[in-house]
């Protein structure tokens, strides 16, 4: 089952100040140039860094790049690991920025 999140329903929790986990799977540079928060872990040090992310693996955790692809693995990935509630931001960081 592919669990995601759209763009609009991401800016209105993000908006309610909501607190959510959210991992940004660009490499650094990119999340250094822009992001909306949450933890920036690239996809290529994901797998590396799973047992130091801390969450439940029942807690809703949303996984974000520039246009839904890295992400998308990266969901898989962390489902992978037995992650229940893993959300992929459908068109990235893209889509959202269009709203904005």
């Amino acid at each position: 089952m592919s669990q995601q999140i759209n763009a609009t329903e991401l800016l209105t929790r993000l908006n309610q100040a909501e607190q959510i986990n959210l991992i940004d799977v660009r490499e650094a540079m990119e999340y250094h140039t822009y992001n909306i928060g949450g933890r920036n872990i690239p996809l290529s040090k994901l797998e590396q860094s799973i047992n130091e992310l801390g969450y439940n693996k029942t807690d809703e955790i949303i996984v974000i790049c520039k246009a839904g692809l890295r992400s998308k693995t990266a969901q898989t990935i962390l489902q992978q690991y037995g992650y229940k509630d893993v959300k992929n931001l459908i068109g990235g960081l893209l889509a959202l920025q269009k709203l904005k």
